[in-house]
């Protein structure tokens, strides 16, 4: 790359590739693209190797996180999660497929009969949460393979009464996979089921004047509200996981929007902010009546969720992540005031 080839790149963030011929490449991201590529010439003494140069601009961090990972993936596809640095975010896993369903805490997600609940910020709060919500339902803490008997030894949550001692027999697997049910149902529902529950179990106890049973059923519910409390922003059950991204345009007059679908993002959509035919909530609504399902494997969904959870978890995030239940019950209007911020902020 000539130096007058190179003062004439823009300063600004971008996303780059130096080839070498047609099998090396080196990729990368930057905030000073101009500054950056000097450097990467000069210590490296590309200049009389490097046979061209790729650079896309972009207008913010989540642009700048996918497009270095979809590049990375194209060029790279033998080790782009090391390339990119992909940090993969922590779930609480409900392992559906044992007889005796259990949870644990990971951070690699599978295509089998289990439920995933997350992103969390890091492990140690997927690890809080997960030892808190399970103080709610007496299902099993050990990890191993059960083979239930009489004699087994059992353990101290089975003597405290919080687990109901499946290996001893003491409940029929059925019993317990019901137990089980009611776990997953409180994380498919972000505990709302429960709360509710022991809210009309309080409040009905009140109506009969069983004030000792009904402040018992308020203790619950305080336990309820703390457990839902403790979960992180991103946190949800994976088939729930909608939600859109609204960051900066490349110019002043647009935004982009980056919806997600069950974990997985859909294309970006550029949103003009100088269109002026329809308001702005029926724009919004004609776009994501417009939006195709997105999918993929589960590998892709990992790396999808930890590019999520980098940005929104970051103190450096901008933009704003607005998330939904479903896209049939977008809440249009939220959207609208976080379309109107960004377009204050870009055009400010």
């Amino acid at each position: 790359m000539s130096e007058a080839a190179l003062a004439e790149a823009p300063n600004t963030p971008a996303v780059f590739v130096i080839r070498a011929g047609e099998n090396s490449a080196y990729l990368a991201r930057t905030n000073v693209l101009r500054r950056r590529l000097g450097r990467v010439m000069k210590m490296w003494n590309l200049a009389a190797v490097a046979t061209r140069v790729d650079f896309c601009r972009t207008s913010s961090r989540l642009e700048a996180s996918l497009s270095h990972y979809l590049l990375a993936r194209h060029l790279f596809p033998d080790d782009y999660p090391k390339r990119v640095k992909l940090r993969f975010p922590a779930y609480v896993k409900l392992v559906l497929s044992n007889p005796f369903p259990r949870t644990h805490v990971t951070a690699r997600l599978s295509g089998g009969s289990s439920l995933y609940y997350g992103p969390f910020r890091s492990r140690a709060s997927a690890e809080q949460f997960e030892a808190r919500s399970l103080e709610l339902f007496q299902v099993r803490r050990c990890q191993e393979d059960l083979e239930p008997r009489p004699d087994h030894p059992g353990c101290i949550y089975g003597e405290m009464n919080m687990c109901l001692r499946p290996c001893q027999e003491a409940v029929s697997p059925e019993e317990y996979r019901s137990e089980a049910g009611r776990l997953a149902d409180f994380l498919n529902r972000d505990g709302t089921g429960l709360l509710n529950a022991a809210r009309g179990a309080r409040d009905r106890l009140s109506e009969e004047m069983d004030f000792e049973e009904a402040a018992r059923q308020h203790k619950r519910l305080e336990r309820i509200q703390a457990v839902i409390g403790m979960r992180d922003e991103l946190a949800h059950e994976l088939s729930r996981l909608n939600g859109v991204g609204i960051t900066p345009g490349n110019d002043r007059d647009s935004i982009n929007l980056w919806f997600m679908r069950q974990g997985w993002w859909l294309p970006p959509v550029g949103f003009p902010l100088n269109e002026l035919s329809g308001s702005l909530d029926s724009r919004l609504r004609e776009l994501v009546e417009q939006l195709e399902p997105g999918k993929g494997t589960a590998q892709e969904r990992q790396e999808h969720l930890a590019i999520l959870a980098g940005w929104q978890y970051s103190s450096f995030r901008d933009g704003e992540w607005l998330p939904f239940e479903d896209f049939r019950h977008v809440p249009y209007r939220k959207l609208v005031n976080a379309v109107a911020r960004q377009c204050s902020g870009a055009r400010g």
